[in-house]
């Protein structure tokens, strides 16, 4: 039954009610969307920070939300009493697992993430989280059989919640208090939300005849749940490749992942109003947003990555607005409201499968996000611009108009983008031009459409990127890009817009270490100078791997073991041809295939004289590879006097604090080597970067620096900056205001 079948709304008088309900749904909301970080955040020292991890871990969260949605739908044949009983033992039940955090029980981390991280956080959360993600459609169900209201606008109030929970962990809670804290904040409010919940069921009717004395609604079709659930996907999906395209070049932590799941909820905020000019509004502009922006989603914006991830974050809320809200006008009676939101959460599984599961293993490309733009097309409700235009469309001769144009636009993208060559130099111009036009002219039939942004796309790139597939290798971790510039004279490893590795292609430059990595790079310096300071047969390991330019600095003699997380990486580095550092200088060195913390914790004590700790070039900083735990594995892998080098070059962090905290706390020498290449070393491929040398001996940095030509400074500190622990780390105070 459709939105016409609803009751009418309470009257004021209900507002009593209204508020207790209200209060109960935003705090069930606000605690599903704190846990989620903070579980993840609790877990990253055992697991490692290895995207599968974490693709594995939000599935576990779409699968405890659809099983939550499932069971608030099955409970309704039972009466409002006997749902309500149920309800507050199962609450009961879920309450032995606090105080919330990890389970005990670890299983092999040497099997496959995809069995065993689930069963961890299950075995963790599991109950807490199924109970709390049936709030929402069973509260809403609740209200609509106490007070007879419409109850889906109480759905925007509830995301909401999730939308405070969801900032407050990076922006208040992570940095306010330390793992344990946030333990007993979060168990302290469930308990709160227990005698919430006791309170709605009190206001229930005893039976369902009182429950629902109006005509029960009729049965939905199997093609409206079908209908919600692609409505539903969509933007789930959306969601999750925009984080892809965001994190790709951007610090990967709560405070920036955060903007599109953000997003996301308050789409539905706005979509489920009561009051629905802003939804109307935002409907109207979704056919055209999505054309000027999904246009170009193949298009090369790496010289404003900020403003065009700015546009990325507005697609992605116009779109998400738009179908939501058309969830909400065909949205069921009250009676049917469970089974509603069961498909919304299908849909919104199925959309993290496809992102998660299915397009890292499937496409060489990142392109889930363009396929969910045109599903995003093909859905959005639309409407033609100008009256001239809706006769056309609605016309006898639409279908004609629709062949002709169709046609048309196949035509003009082929021009456009390359594949056929037409006319004067100007023509791909006036092509795209011409495409332009047809698609703000196609708004309202929905084929055209359709053809109108793809071949935006292919005028806009989209044959370029297909074309230069057999460069790309694709894994959990991103898109990685084998690029020859400089007439081919040099070979570059890129992974979105930052650079993971250079090699010079002529034989006498071929192991010249490149980029981060130069000769008098601070790590250049350590690793020439390690047989000075060790011996001839030095043991050396490299945290990131990248295309191998380190192992260029081993000496005959020397042992060298690289510790990768990313096997594809691996690939690239020693198996593809393209780069040739390992083959040509290490080609016995020892690689680890895993997250580091990890894999270095395996090795055996004292083995190693030098390590090189390179994870950070991207920019994307794994916390756990920085706490005073993490520096504790490093120095138990060291031998005594032994050298660690830390690689903090970053554009959005200031780390030197890190390291300058954890050496006070646990009696770490430092020094710093902030390397700025002269203009001959750049053209050879040597780009600025910064290092920190630490040792638990001082005696070996002071050594470092006698026989290194580089000069070396002191590490900044910061006033009351405490060490990062596994317990307690935030990154508020590191961030560059510019950079």
């Amino acid at each position: 039954m459709t939105v016409s079948a609803l009751p009418p709304a309470a009257p004021e008088g209900s507002s009593r009610t209204r508020i207790v309900f209200l209060i109960t749904l935003l705090t069930g909301s606000f605690l599903l969307f704190l846990i989620q970080p903070m579980i993840a955040r609790m877990a990253l020292p055992r697991l490692g920070g290895a995207p599968a991890v974490w693709n594995s871990a939000m599935l576990v969260y779409q699968a405890l939300l659809l099983g939550g949605y499932a069971y608030a739908h099955a409970i309704g044949r039972l009466s409002p009493r006997a749902q309500a009983i149920l309800h507050m033992s199962l609450l009961a039940a879920a309450a032995l697992w606090l105080p919330v955090g990890l389970s005990a029980a670890v299983p092999d981390t040497g099997d496959a993430p995809l069995l065993w991280v689930p069963w961890l956080l299950v075995s963790s959360i599991g109950p807490l989280f199924f109970v709390v993600a049936a709030q929402a459609p069973l509260m809403q169900r609740w209200y609509g059989l106490t007070s007879k209201a419409d109850p889906y606008p109480l759905y925007a109030a509830s995301n909401l919640g999730s939308f405070a929970g969801l900032l407050s962990y990076p922006l208040l809670v992570e940095p306010g208090l330390a793992l344990r804290g946030q333990s007993w904040l979060w168990s302290t409010l469930y308990i709160g939300l227990v005698f919430l919940v006791a309170a709605c069921g009190a206001l229930l009717p005893p039976d369902r005849a009182a429950a629902e004395p109006h005509a029960a609604a009729g049965p939905v079709r199997k093609r409206r749940y079908a209908y919600w659930i692609a409505l539903a996907a969509v933007p789930s999906g959306l969601m999750l490749s925009t984080t892809t395209h965001l994190t790709t070049d951007i610090v990967a932590v709560p405070l920036l992942w955060v903007l599109p799941l953000g997003l996301y909820l308050l789409s539905f905020t706005v979509a489920f109003a009561a009051r629905r000019g802003a939804a109307d509004i935002i409907g109207l502009t979704a056919p055209l947003l999505i054309l000027s922006i999904g246009g170009l989603t193949f298009t090369d914006l790496s010289r404003h990555p900020a403003m065009w991830a700015l546009a990325g974050l507005v697609l992605l809320f116009v779109v998400a607005v738009a179908l939501h809200a058309e969830m909400y006008r065909t949205r069921p009676a009250a009676e049917k409201l469970t089974g509603f939101y069961l498909a919304m959460s299908v849909g919104g599984v199925l959309g993290g499968i496809f992102c998660a599961l299915i397009a890292p293993a499937v496409f060489d490309w990142i392109y889930e996000h363009p396929l969910l733009i045109l599903a995003a097309a093909a859905l959005v409700p639309q409407q033609a611009l100008f009256g001239f235009l809706q006769k056309l469309w609605s016309g006898p001769r639409r279908r004609t108009a629709t062949a002709a144009l169709v046609a048309l636009l196949l035509v003009l993208a082929a021009i456009a983008g390359g594949l056929i060559e037409f006319g004067p130099d100007w023509a791909p111009r006036a092509a795209l031009l011409a495409i332009s036009v047809a698609a703000v002219a196609s708004v309202g039939r929905r084929l055209p459409y359709i053809v109108s942004l793809l071949a935006l796309m292919a005028g806009l790139g989209a044959w370029r990127v297909i074309d230069e597939g057999e460069t790309r290798t694709r894994s959990y971790f991103g898109v990685y890009a084998v690029e020859e510039q400089d007439k081919g004279r040099t070979r570059v490893l890129m992974h979105g817009t930052t650079i993971h590795g250079m090699q010079r292609t002529e034989p006498s430059r071929a192991r010249t270490p490149t980029t981060y990595y130069a000769r008098r790079s601070g790590v250049g310096l350590s690793l020439a100078d390690a047989g000075a300071l060790f011996g001839a047969r030095a043991s050396v390991g490299v945290v990131g791997l990248g295309t191998g330019t380190l192992s260029c600095y081993k000496q005959p003699g020397q042992d060298w073991t690289f510790f990768e997380i990313d096997p594809a990486m691996v690939g690239i580095a020693r198996d593809s041809g393209a780069f040739s550092f390992l083959s040509r200088c290490a080609p016995d060195a020892r690689i680890v295939v895993g997250d580091a913390r990890l894999t270095v914790a395996r090795e055996p004590a004292g083995r190693f004289d030098v390590v090189a700790l390179d994870a950070f070039s991207s920019d994307a900083v794994p916390l756990h590879l920085l706490t005073a735990e993490a520096f504790g594995v490093y120095a138990r892998a060291l031998k005594p006097g032994g050298l660690l080098m830390v690689h903090i070059s970053n554009r959005y962090l200031d780390l030197q604090p890190v390291l300058s905290a954890v050496a006070r706390r646990d009696g770490w020498s430092l020094a710093l080597r902030d390397y700025e290449p002269n203009a001959a070393e750049r053209s050879e491929g040597a780009t600025r970067s910064v290092w920190v040398a630490m040792s638990k001996d001082a005696n070996t940095v002071a050594r470092l620096r006698r026989v290194s030509e580089g000069a070396w400074m002191r590490v900044r500190s910061r006033p009351g900056f405490a060490a990062w622990t596994d317990d307690y780390a935030t990154i508020l105070p590191l961030m560059k205001l510019t950079q």
